[in-house]
């Protein structure tokens, strides 16, 4: 599909992007487990997690509710890309958020903290299980069982290219802010999509850092959930470091495949 074209050009103009201002690869305090963790984790999401669980959603509703095959399918599509906003992005802050409040659920996330440093690298570092039960990829293969497949196309796209720019280690938004005349639009920008300062911040390190919202900013592409929901926190500003305080070090399979592969316990010596 052509979308997947729109996807890899986002990609490279951010990669781009963010070359020039930074590094892309050697970050800063990155270790050699980072990359395999990023480049297996995002090729398991596109190659076999998100077909598999959309194809799955779709034939579970077609089995389940055959008569409602492309129901919605000559519906507005403003009313189309609502449903993915509610059923796809809000349930995904849900997640992200009870992720970082179940211990269980937060190993299958942590893979995405464990980075020292923001980029477009860790956009999808996370643990092969975390993407495979997130909500929100099943509900929107039953969407497009109802006929929003097109919609969708488009929604990624744009989802994707939010998500992206918010990861990345180049601030986009900083010259933004610079500019006073800027500033009522900057004002409504932060605080319905998710940008460099605000989601940077949920990724910081250090709590006393007045960047930092480590339980906050979980919104993926838009922000207007963590205004809704009391979970945000806009500074303008971007933490001095990223990670999370006290965080065992996990190697890549661990990262990417608990609980199937668990830390392999040291072996107590008889005295």
């Amino acid at each position: 599909m052509h979308y997947q074209y729109a996807i890899v050009a986002v990609f490279m103009f951010f990669a781009l992007a963010e070359a020039r201002h930074s590094k892309l690869f050697k970050k800063q305090h990155e270790v050699k487990d980072d990359g395999i963790v990023e480049l297996l984790g995002t090729l398991l999401l596109f190659i076999f997690t998100q077909p598999v669980v959309l194809f799955t959603a779709a034939a579970a509703a077609s089995l389940l509710v055959p008569q409602y095959e492309g129901a919605l399918a000559d519906t507005s599509i403003w009313l189309q890309f609502l449903l993915f906003l509610v059923f796809d992005d809000m349930m995904q802050y849900w997640w992200h958020r009870l992720s970082h409040s179940y211990i269980p659920l937060y190993k299958l996330h942590r893979a995405h903290h464990n980075a020292k440093y923001m980029s477009i690298r860790i956009v999808y570092r996370n643990n092969f299980f975390y993407y495979l039960c997130m909500p929100s990829l099943w509900l929107s293969g039953v969407l497009i069982y109802l006929g929003l497949g097109w919609v969708y196309a488009f929604y990624l796209v744009a989802k994707l290219t939010i998500i992206m720019g918010a990861h990345s280690e180049w601030k986009w938004d900083a010259a933004l802010y610079k500019i006073p005349a800027l500033n009522p639009l900057m004002w409504i920008i932060e605080r319905t999509i998710s940008t460099p300062s605000t989601h940077s911040g949920h990724h910081g390190l250090r709590k006393d850092d007045p960047a930092t919202n480590y339980k906050g900013n979980y919104g993926n592409m838009l922000f207007i959930w963590d205004m809704m929901f009391g979970t945000a926190k806009i500074t303008r500003q971007y933490p001095h470091s990223y990670g999370v305080e006290g965080m065992r070090k996990a190697e890549w399979a661990e990262q990417l495949f608990w609980p199937l592969i668990k830390p392999v316990k040291p072996i107590k010596k008889d005295k």
